[in-house]
């Protein structure tokens, strides 16, 4: 005991207090010692699995889902990020007619998230053009933006060649365009990045939040400066990760940047569909958590969501 005390992997936090491990020791034990829970994993994949399911859910039902299962398996703070429409890529695009010179744009990504906005266009001096005249030039406007930009983020609509287009559909051209390049500005500006919460009932039951300080500066960052913890969630520790070949991120105490998560431990780990990152899962508790239960939970968590979106 002295020999660890001596090197720092054991403290005493006041006199009467016995020694309990620092920073550091959980750092070490995390890197060098730790064995993720095999079994625990596999134990909450089949309750994923058996609970949720993918068919029928929307991507938030999904995230929801998924974040109080976490946060009742672990016992701990869960946080799931949604995916954010900048990096997502085009699935779909429909164009529904709402008047003659008006249509409603819709544009589904493959994060399932939709983004839609009314279309406003030019007044058309053509006597023949009707209800049903526009609804089948959108049909065929809808087919030809989907087969172009499928597969593509939003920012390329820059770059389609609208000149291909027969000239009965230049006057849908411009507009068009210009409604398109807005939504892939707004998706660049919108969004802080949002979290789904759940579990917090659960981190008050841990005596190292009993502190009403404490806990309150942590729910203010968890209600109201969500941006901080960005880098937390998509940026690797200043320390070594877990292993070299897993994508599970362990921040521990004074490595936090947030000074309200200095006493706290994260670990995160992030999915994607087909190897694309789309966000982050992770729990939030003291630094004593039983690591190899979390890293255990985060990791299948991640990897259903991966697989759910990817199938």
């Amino acid at each position: 005991m002295g020999w660890l005390e001596k090197y720092g992997l054991l403290y005493q936090p006041y006199t009467s207090a016995g020694r309990v491990p620092s920073d550091f020791g959980y750092r070490l034990y995390v890197d060098r010692l730790m064995i993720p829970s095999e079994g625990l994993g596999q134990k909450v994949d089949a309750i994923l699995s058996e609970e949720l399911g993918w068919v029928g859910w929307s991507l938030e039902a999904l995230l929801k889902e998924a974040t109080q299962i976490l946060a009742q398996v672990s016992g701990y703070l869960a946080l799931v990020t949604v995916p954010q429409a900048s990096a997502a890529l085009i699935r779909h695009i429909q164009l529904v007619p709402v008047d003659v010179d008006q249509l409603l744009l819709i544009v589904l990504l493959d994060s399932l998230t939709p983004q839609s906005v009314v279309v406003q266009l030019p007044k058309t001096t053509q006597a023949g053009t009707n209800e049903t005249v526009c609804r089948r030039e959108t049909e065929i406007l809808s087919n030809f933006l989907t087969h172009h930009l499928r597969g593509r983020p939003l920012a390329d609509v820059a770059s389609l060649d609208w000149g291909c287009l027969d000239s009965e559909f230049r006057r849908y051209g411009a507009r068009l365009c210009q409604a398109l390049m807005e939504m892939a500005r707004r998706s660049r500006t919108s969004g802080s990045t949002q979290f789904v919460i759940s579990g917090l009932a659960e981190v008050l039951r841990q005596p190292e939040f009993s502190d009403s300080q404490h806990i309150q500066a942590i729910v203010r960052l968890l209600e109201e400066e969500q941006a901080q913890l960005w880098p937390l969630f998509f940026e690797a520790p200043p320390i070594t990760p877990v292993a070299a070949n897993s994508n599970v991120r362990v921040w521990i105490g004074s490595e936090n940047p947030i000074e309200p998560m200095q006493g706290c431990a994260l670990v995160v780990s992030s999915y994607t569909k087909q190897d694309t990152s789309l966000g982050s899962v992770g729990v939030l508790g003291p630094t004593r958590m039983v690591y190899e239960n979390a890293v255990a939970v985060v990791q299948a968590t991640a990897e259903y969501l991966s697989n759910a979106l990817s199938n």
